[in-house]
């Protein structure tokens, strides 16, 4: 079955030959999950990314249909506790460790 795929920023290495903006077509097998697709284009298991089956978050274990389009962006920013900062604060330059 003929399935699309879009992969953003970096995952881009991860496209098929002839693909074009981004987006290309893969043959996969009938019965082929997100997971399974994901494999085909070479990209790791563990690979963190964002996953949307025609524009819904899917899980990898979801069963792709014929002209779906599976769409993989990276993660969008990190997970690191937030601090915040406020106008008293002193600089970065003025702090003493």
């Amino acid at each position: 079955m003929n399935v699309h795929v879009a992969l953003y920023a970096g995952l881009s290495r991860y496209l098929p030959p002839g693909a074009q903006n981004r987006k290309g077509t893969i043959d996969a097998p009938d019965g082929a999950t997100v997971l399974d697709v994901k494999r085909q284009l070479g990209m790791p298991d563990d690979l963190p990314g964002i996953l949307l089956l025609n524009g819904k978050q899917a899980a990898p274990d979801t069963v792709m249909r014929e002209g779906d389009t599976l769409a993989i962006f990276p993660p969008l920013a990190g997970g690191g506790p937030t601090r915040v900062v406020t106008a008293s604060d002193p600089a970065p330059w003025e702090r003493r460790t």
